[in-house]
């Protein structure tokens, strides 16, 4: 139950921030400001997390509002008779099943660089957990399928704060296929309602592995992989000599591997063949490359 002072405030500043911005929420709920409300008011419900909400304040619209126009354009693609959108924000929606899907979340490295004496500021592991929160609220997902490397290493701070988001967020399943940083005990995970898979996790005629070199079902020639673990990316070339590589969903005829959906990696550059098909992430939009 949340007290009525602090939902006094979640109004007042909802009020503000919506007419001094501008701004209305995604297209599904444009006129909702409700919602909007809710957000406010799930960050005000516990006191250590106030600091992380005045902290984001200023660039919690690039998140969740938009100004005018789309947040971002999802883009709808058919796989094996099944409708998955691809998101910018580096994930997939499963439509017949309400999964969302994703791989190497990292959370935790962040923290774990500070730990180190590196200093890689906290904002980073937040602007993460807000983008996957942005994510739940717009698709409205009743799972998470995680292609492993949910978390970075061991025990932090910054897992903690985890565990207070996932407090808030009980209705959720979430299946996690390990990944090589996923080391954190058998005990957290039970603590955090997350249902562990070691290798693999299958759901209709979908796998989910970490590295897609853990085989799923190889004999059977109907099934799809997921994967993770590399982060994709693709080479684009400009008019003269500069390129830039983009975070990519890249799909084969037999498997996918998915972008990293932690901002603060680094991209492995795939060489596509021409059955392949690629779509790279740039700013809001999705675009297929081949």
């Amino acid at each position: 139950m949340i007290p009525t002072c602090l939902q006094d405030v979640a109004d007042k500043v909802t009020t503000t921030f919506l007419h001094s911005s501008d701004v209305f929420l995604h297209p599904k709920n444009a006129k909702e400001t409700s919602r909007a409300k809710i957000i406010f008011c799930i960050f005000f419900q516990h006191d250590n997390l106030i600091n992380f909400f005045v902290a984001s304040f200023l660039s919690f619209s690039t998140i969740t509002f938009a100004n005018k126009k789309q947040l971002f354009s999802p883009q709808r693609f058919i796989l094996h008779q099944q409708t998955l959108w691809l998101s910018p924000a580096r994930c997939i929606f499963w439509e017949e099943e309400r999964a969302l899907i994703l791989s190497d979340l990292h959370f935790g490295k962040t923290g774990h660089f500070r730990k180190s004496g590196i200093g890689v500021p906290q904002s980073i592991y937040k602007e993460d957990l807000q983008r996957l929160f942005t994510q739940i609220q717009f698709f409205k997902p009743t799972t998470l399928l995680i292609a492993g490397d949910m978390f970075h290493s061991h025990a932090n701070k910054e897992i903690d704060f985890f565990l207070k988001w996932r407090n808030d967020m009980p209705h959720l399943t979430i299946h996690l296929i390990k990944g090589n940083h996923d080391v954190l005990s058998n005990k957290f995970y039970e603590d955090a309602d997350i249902n562990v898979a070691k290798q693999k996790y299958s759901l209709n005629k979908f796998c989910f592995t970490h590295d897609i070199a853990s085989a799923c079902e190889e004999d059977e020639e109907d099934v799809f992989t997921f994967s993770g673990h590399i982060h994709p990316g693709i080479r684009v070339n400009g008019s003269g000599r500069q390129s830039f590589k983009l975070p990519c969903f890249y799909f084969t005829k037999k498997y996918a591997v998915l972008p990293a959906f932690s901002l603060f990696t680094g991209l492995y550059k795939v060489t596509p063949k021409k059955t392949d098909t690629v779509f790279a992430l740039v700013e809001n939009q999705v675009i297929k490359m081949q």
